[in-house]
């Protein structure tokens, strides 16, 4: 009877400690103060050619971002470029991101293997505002002339793998950015390590994204303002990021896999963020994507992702949409394809 009540008491005090571990986690997720301190948030702004922050790679879209440690894919170009180097076929990939507003971003890349081994990646990223009016003081209601803003990012990369275990990528990109009349471009540079080891798939990578020099803004409107002085802008730097995480597979089965990954992101224009993200595979033909962002302004949601495996003639082909829904911007969604080459394992 003494043991009977002894372990009664033992196994609430469990179940009690494990609801408190529950409810704590929760409220930390969830709560509208940052879980991070703001550090960096002061730098806010400071960069140009945000768009090339955004994620354009819809496998990791769903994840909320956690994906530099994630295994290779045709959208690895977007993500580490290093994880390139474990892709067993060429092939290409295709995503557009809706943001909004007919504001539409969307990436083309392709993956070659060399006889040495080595990979290598082109891509193209493009971000189009759709057309909007020209307005002024005197016409707030539309001169009835349009002006478009065209960012595109053209990127080479290469990634090779140093050992069994260690991978390293690296990329160049001419930037283009369009605003009206206004012109701007710049290089700027990727590069990205990744390590493998024997332990349930556990993976570290470390990437460094978008590092290049300061460019500013030219254009004929900017020779005058309204009291006749020469105006000029500003250098601006490119975004640049620093990323570590890693990813690990904590359970497979014959059916079923999950992939749970986490991120820390260092941004040289925000605050530093953590980003969390899982991936359950079925039978490899079904994916189903979860994610939350950690000390990101206007995103208290998680996001979801679904993935699904069918074919294009003897090639695999990979149909996966992402979602991110914001607090002020709605619910932002992409989709994308993946095809390898000759690479269907059903």
């Amino acid at each position: 009877m003494t043991n009977s009540i002894s372990f009664a008491l033992y196994f609430r005090s469990k179940v009690l400690r494990f609801l408190n571990l529950i409810i704590l986690s929760a409220w930390c997720i969830f709560s509208h103060a940052q879980l991070l301190p703001n550090f960096g948030g002061q730098r806010a702004g400071l960069s140009a050619l945000s768009f090339l922050k955004n994620d354009l790679n819809p496998l990791s879209y769903g994840m909320a971002g956690a994906s530099v440690a994630n295994p290779s894919s045709l959208f690895s170009s977007e993500t580490n470029s290093a994880a390139l180097a474990q892709l067993e076929n060429s092939g290409i990939a295709l995503s557009n991101l809706a943001i909004g507003a007919g504001i539409h971003q969307s990436f083309a890349g392709g993956a070659i293997k060399t006889e040495s081994g080595g990979v290598v990646g082109i891509n193209v990223n493009s971000f189009n505002s759709g057309a909007m009016e020209v307005r002024t003081e005197f016409q707030p209601n539309g001169t009835g002339q349009l002006f478009y803003a065209n960012n595109t990012a053209i990127g080479l990369n290469y990634a090779q793998k140093l050992s069994e275990r260690f991978s390293i990528g690296i990329g160049l990109k001419y930037v283009y950015e369009g605003i009206a009349t206004y012109r701007n471009s710049t290089v700027t540079g990727d590069i990205g390590f990744l390590y493998n080891t024997d332990f349930k798939d556990l993976t570290f990578a470390v990437v460094v994204k978008n590092f290049g020099g300061n460019s500013q803004m030219a254009g004929s409107d900017l020779e005058v303002d309204f009291n006749r002085t020469e105006v000029s802008l500003e250098d601006y730097t490119t975004p640049a990021i620093f990323k570590m995480g890693f990813s690990l597979v904590p359970y497979q089965t014959e059916d079923k896999k999950l992939l749970v990954a986490a991120e820390l992101n260092h941004p040289s224009d925000n605050a530093e963020n953590i980003r969390l993200g899982g991936e359950l595979s079925l039978r490899d033909l079904v994916f189903l994507r979860l994610g939350y962002k950690l000390s990101v302004k206007g995103q208290n949601f998680p996001t979801a992702g679904l993935g699904i495996k069918t074919r294009l003639g003897r090639h695999s082909l990979y149909i996966d949409y992402g979602i991110n829904p914001t607090n002020n911007m709605g619910a932002l969604h992409i989709f994308g394809l993946n095809i390898p080459f000759n690479n269907d394992k059903r």
